[in-house]
């Protein structure tokens, strides 16, 4: 009988066109539900209590991260996991990343996670470990970046960067921060500039 509801069952199963059109109704259908709460929620698009923005010279450092890939290989991101808090602090939460563009999240870890790294070592720690890391870590298979300490900030386009943030992604930067970008950066070298990021990374959450 064609209202059998075994019969129907077949006619789903034997007919792939049909199957596939209604896999993907469902998994779009769960999608939808499990999504479209998240863009409602404010907890996951509100920064956290003590989290500040950027200063110039982070800014510019955390630009040298990226084109230097030291996100290849280190995540920012601790999950909730003993093994993990217990090593690197409380683990990570939304509130933290608003006002990253792009975030640096990451998804291998060649070298430990950076998530909460500010603040653990000294500026000359970080300083001797990124000219050669086998000096304050052995076993290290992390490249040097000696050129970094050679390399000197103009500060030329940082006011720009700050005015992006501020006007396309609604970084709450002052006016003063954007206008006095520059004269915080110019005659920095590169190093200073990424230590200054590193030892900015995770101070919002401990």
């Amino acid at each position: 009988m064609a209202n059998n509801p075994k019969n129907r069952h077949e006619l789903v199963e034997k007919n792939v066109g049909l199957l596939a059109i209604l896999i993907i109704f469902a998994i779009s259908l769960g999608a939808l539900v499990e999504i479209t709460p998240l863009m409602f929620q404010k907890q996951t698009t509100e920064p956290v209590k003590n989290l500040r923005v950027y200063t110039a010279l982070e800014m510019e450092g955390r630009d040298i991260y990226i084109r230097e890939g030291c996100n290849v290989c280190h995540s920012q991101m601790i999950r909730p996991f003993r093994s993990e808090t217990e090593r690197y602090g409380h683990y990570s939460v939304a509130g933290e990343h608003v006002w990253e563009h792009p975030f640096l999240w990451g998804s291998k870890r060649t070298g430990p996670d950076l998530a909460r790294v500010g603040g653990r070592y000294s500026d000359e720690w970080h300083r001797v470990h990124l000219i050669n890391p086998r000096d304050v870590v052995p076993e290290s298979n992390m490249p040097g970046f000696p050129w970094l300490e050679e390399n000197v900030l103009d500060g030329k386009h940082t006011q720009r960067k700050l005015e992006i943030f501020k006007n396309n992604f609604g970084v709450p930067y002052t006016d003063e921060q954007v206008a006095n970008a520059q004269k915080e950066v110019a005659g920095k070298t590169e190093m200073d500039a990424l230590i200054a990021y590193l030892q900015s990374l995770g101070h919002a959450m401990k």
